[in-house]
């Protein structure tokens, strides 16, 4: 694949806010964040929204970080270091969405793109933002976001469309594009019926599809993460949406090929292929 241009030697590369939990196994969270803009070149930020308890057999339980600390932790990153791009991942709560929106809203640079993976539960199920939180993630940050990233559990608890196929995957892209953001992408990945993993993109207008070869693999703690990750380095680079969704799904792809087994459940994808290179 084809990769992000880096930047020389001594000079200042992009920088990247990941807006994320932490996961004390590091597969998943802002270490897969971390990872993946590290290993394409990226400077990552970091606003760290909570601390999960958690290993590759599921979550035991995490700490809230206060609203008012995540904002400050946004506002200076913004105003010393500066960005090209941010994502989230876990916010877990309604205090924490507001905080980060209305942080977002006040210190982000103009025009900086915003990748918001909508994280709502584990790969394992575990619940990881309570129910009022939904509901300002609809009202309060998707309006804000560049793109959103859903998988298909979060797609039914968003927008309450079960996806089953390619029409219903549609249904789902227009009901997410409605709650505001510029770009929704409705993640194939969880949808087993076929060889491809297939990646649906919509601006209002325009559909885009994203296919890829599905990998024999149990190990894909951190997917999401992941794509989100690649997607907003990617922004970060200029590259419109539907180049910066093409490139990080190579990415994810070959990071799923690189996965590797760690503790009793599911391992994490990995980019550390991309050390041998």
């Amino acid at each position: 694949m084809k990769y992000l241009p880096l930047a020389p030697p001594g000079a200042t590369p992009l920088r990247v806010l990941a807006i994320a939990g932490s996961d004390s196994g590091g597969g998943a969270g802002i270490q897969a964040d971390v990872r993946t803009c590290t290993l394409l070149g990226v400077h990552a930020l970091c606003a760290v929204t909570a601390v999960t308890v958690q290993n590759s057999v599921g979550v035991k339980g995490f700490h809230k970080v206060p609203g008012n600390v995540i904002a400050a932790q946004i506002e200076v990153v913004c105003h010393d270091i500066g960005l090209q791009a941010a994502k989230t991942g876990m916010l877990a709560s309604t205090e924490i969405i507001e905080a980060v929106a209305s942080a977002w809203r006040d210190h982000a640079p103009d025009g900086a793109p915003l990748v918001v993976d909508p994280v709502c539960a584990s790969m394992h199920g575990d619940p990881l933002l309570d129910a009022g939180g939904l509901d300002s993630l609809r009202a309060e940050l998707l309006p804000l976001a560049t793109l959103v990233t859903p998988n298909l559990h979060e797609v039914r608890l968003l927008v309450d469309v079960e996806v089953t196929d390619a029409e219903s995957q549609r249904e789902a892209a227009r009901a997410l594009h409605d709650l505001g953001p510029t770009w929704a992408l409705v993640k194939g990945g969880h949808l087993r019926g076929s060889q491809c993993s297939t990646d649906l993109l919509f601006d209002g207008n325009d559909f885009h599809e994203f296919e890829s070869p599905r990998v024999d693999t149990i190990h894909d703690h951190g997917s999401g993460d992941t794509l989100a990750a690649a997607i907003a380095c990617a922004l970060a680079h200029g590259y419109p949406v539907p180049d910066a969704v093409a490139f990080a799904k190579d990415w994810v792809t070959e990071c799923l090929r690189a996965s590797y087994p760690l503790g009793h459940g599911h391992g994490p994808v990995s980019p550390l292929f991309r050390l041998g290179q």
